[in-house]
């Protein structure tokens, strides 16, 4: 029983580093594996997820059970047999890896990785799972099977190094965003959580803008002023809040920081041509109702 992939050209990088699989296998071991090793740059990773046997590595001897893992990187000697009345089952990646001659920062990945030339132990981290989803997307071909795979390979790895640093804590973090990156963001939270108590000024400062630098990012990103966005904004939150019959119109005129219910029907009409109660009225009971030219109705 024997599966294997060699004839995908599959390349992923990981920080500066280009990683190739040139061999993907799973297969149930009936003879013994002769003592070999591989080259600069080459590295296997085994799991075992099912039978027994034996790793011979650098001279000495390891049992195999299921869910060991174990690495074979350059030139290390190794050779495995098959216990016969239990024979090992195998997922192997072998993998040929690049580093940069100029890597641009450090990367903790790489060189845990490259500086373990060999390892054995159990898997913490679910690689059986990630083999076997490995598999399916090879052997699928559904859209995005490429991508996937790379992923895939790109988590075996981390898995890998994962496991024989026993999940050490990262010294990296990611760089901070600067505001000018997550403007969208910023404005689309403040709308949607501070309908009651929208400001033009409030906003710019969020974003660290002159209000009119302000109107012109809404402009730009949504192709709405500043007071547009605002009505659509509570009047989006009162269709909601009018779903629940119990609430009285003062009590959502008063969430939407309205001065007064009289207030809100006025605001309310003007935009859906109707006033709060004949709004609720044509709802269905416990749900909110959509209007023509509404612009959150459903397109159900």
């Amino acid at each position: 029983m024997k599966t294997l992939y060699t004839d995908m050209n599959i390349h992923f990088t990981i920080d500066d580093a280009s990683f190739q699989a040139l061999n993907i296998v799973f297969e149930r071991f009936t003879r013994t594996i002769p003592s070999h090793s591989h080259g600069n740059g080459c590295y296997e990773i085994h799991y075992i997820p099912y039978g027994k046997g034996k790793l011979k590595a650098n001279r000495q001897y390891y049992d195999i059970h299921p869910n060991t893992l174990f690495v074979t990187g350059p030139h290390i000697d190794h050779a495995q047999t098959p216990l016969l009345s239990d024979p090992m089952q195998e997922y192997c990646v072998y993998f040929k890896i690049r580093p940069s001659a100029h890597p641009k920062n450090p990367s903790p990945v790489l060189d845990a990785f490259l500086s373990t030339p060999f390892w054995i132990g159990r898997d913490t981290q679910g690689i059986h799972g990630l083999m076997r989803q490995l598999f399916d997307e090879l052997k699928n071909r559904y859209t995005g099977y490429q991508t996937q795979a790379e992923l895939l390979l790109s988590q075996l790895i981390i898995y890998t190094i994962r496991n024989y640093e026993q999940c050490k804590i990262s010294q990296t973090s990611f760089p901070k965003n600067k505001v000018k990156d997550t403007e969208s963001v910023i404005i689309e939270e403040y709308f949607l959580y501070e309908y009651s108590s929208l400001s033009l000024s409030t906003l710019a400062q969020r974003l660290n803008l002159s209000p009119r630098q302000t109107q012109r990012l809404l402009t730009e990103f949504y192709g709405k002023s500043f007071q547009e966005k605002k009505t659509e904004a509570k009047m989006s939150a009162a269709a909601i809040l009018l779903a629940d019959t119990e609430r009285s119109i003062t009590s959502v005129s008063e969430e939407l920081g309205y001065s007064s219910a009289e207030h809100f029907s006025s605001a309310f009409r003007g935009y859906y041509h109707m006033s709060p109660r004949e709004y609720r009225k044509q709802a269905p009971a416990g749900q909110e109702y959509f209007v023509p030219g509404d612009p959150f109705r459903s397109n159900a």
